[in-house]
């Protein structure tokens, strides 16, 4: 017998810290959620995001996770989003500094093309608790990030500043612990990623038959 599902979409990771796993959300869906709710509601979505991990934590682990959820012959994608963790600061500096997050990206990018992954990356979000310091760090980071992503001819979408300059973000994050917002910041995260080209990428075939112009 053969199963019928609705959900033959692609397959997707996401991959990350506690923004993508979500935290803080009443309604339990984060900006994921809502993301494949509004462009990809046939997908079959693996939320991989770990609170407080860093760029050097994700790129240890990433691989052995990613692959236990890819098929081979399905289009196999992969959602990246670091360095809010990278940027907080533990006994008087960043956790990690700014070039290790952009070889740990690069890795993280060159495993994904060498495994056939359709990848796309989301620039990190402000944590509010850690002031102007952190977020002067983010305004660093992001644009070499970007930087990185274009070589890799990989998309990024940039959120840093649209939230961190966003009402609704900043009073829901510190209303809570000062670093996740409830559903209506990640309502905002998420419609900035949609903005930003996951609709597109998204809606492309980046199966490896199609990238190599098989039929």
């Amino acid at each position: 017998m053969t199963i019928r599902t609705a959900f033959d979409g692609p397959r997707i990771c996401f991959l990350g810290d506690s923004f993508v796993q979500g935290l803080g959300d009443p309604e339990f869906r984060g900006w994921v959620g809502r993301v494949l709710q509004a462009a990809a509601p046939g997908a079959t979505a693996f939320n991989l995001g770990v609170r407080r991990d860093t760029s050097a934590q994700v790129r240890r682990r990433w691989q052995a996770e990613v692959e236990a959820r890819t098929v081979p012959g399905a289009d196999n994608r992969l959602v990246v989003s670091v360095g809010a963790n990278d940027a907080t600061e533990e006994d008087g500096a960043p956790r990690v500094p700014p070039l290790g997050t952009l070889d740990n990206l690069a890795a993280l990018l060159g495993g994904a093309r060498a495994l056939g992954l359709g990848t796309l990356v989301v620039g990190p979000p402000p944590v509010v608790c850690d002031g102007a310091a952190h977020l002067d760090r983010l305004r660093g980071l992001v644009p070499q990030l970007a930087a990185t992503c274009a070589a890799f001819e990989v998309p990024f979408v940039d959120v840093t500043e649209t939230l961190a300059a966003d009402p609704v973000w900043v009073s829901e994050a510190g209303a809570a612990d000062g670093a996740h917002p409830g559903a209506g910041g990640y309502g905002r995260l998420a419609e900035l990623v949609l903005a930003g080209g996951f609709r597109e990428w998204i809606g492309t075939d980046l199966t490896l038959s199609a990238l190599q112009g098989e039929c």
